[in-house]
């Protein structure tokens, strides 16, 4: 890994002082199936409901889902901690053994969609910006599912950390 200069280790630090939700990402489709942890993901607008997620250029994901043109963002609640390690990459489990562990469907586009996740969010990519490292992709909701009941997952000073439902 390259060296940071001390602008862009400022940026990570202060990146890492943002609490942000934890989702795994998934798609599926003619290039193929798999997931990965992210945090970067916002709300753009409700009309028509677009989110924004932002991942890696070298992310082997950001071709598959390029291709593929679809994904479900899964918001993940406290319990899912085990699952948000494996989709990160962090516990070497292969991305195919990844999606055996916890109970998935298959929906709109054969989307894999976590079954107890606070919320599955499912659309088509509407557009995609290049942005320094990472690409963000505008995804349009075709299908959204909540839950009414469980603890969110955050992660904050590069760690997980459980957030009590009120």
């Amino acid at each position: 890994m390259t060296e940071l200069n001390p602008t862009q280790k400022a940026f990570r630090n202060a990146m890492a002082s943002m609490a942000a939700a934890v989702n795994v990402v998934t798609t599926n489709g003619k290039a193929g199936r798999c997931g990965i942890t992210a945090t970067a993901v916002c709300s753009i607008t409700d009309t028509p409901p677009t989110v924004m997620v932002c991942i890696n250029r070298k992310s082997e994901i950001n071709a598959i889902i390029k291709e593929n043109s679809c994904l479900c963002i899964n918001i993940l609640s406290a319990d899912h901690l085990e699952l948000a390690k494996h989709f990160a990459g962090m516990t070497g489990i292969k991305m195919s053994d990844r999606f055996m562990l916890h109970d998935w469907q298959e929906k709109l586009y054969n989307l894999p969609v976590l079954n107890d996740a606070l919320a599955n969010l499912q659309g088509r990519i509407a557009n995609v910006s290049e942005v320094g490292t990472h690409s963000l992709f505008f995804v349009e909701l075709e299908a959204i599912n909540v839950r009414d009941d469980g603890d969110g997952l955050t992660y904050f000073n590069r760690a997980f950390h459980r957030v009590a439902r009120q």
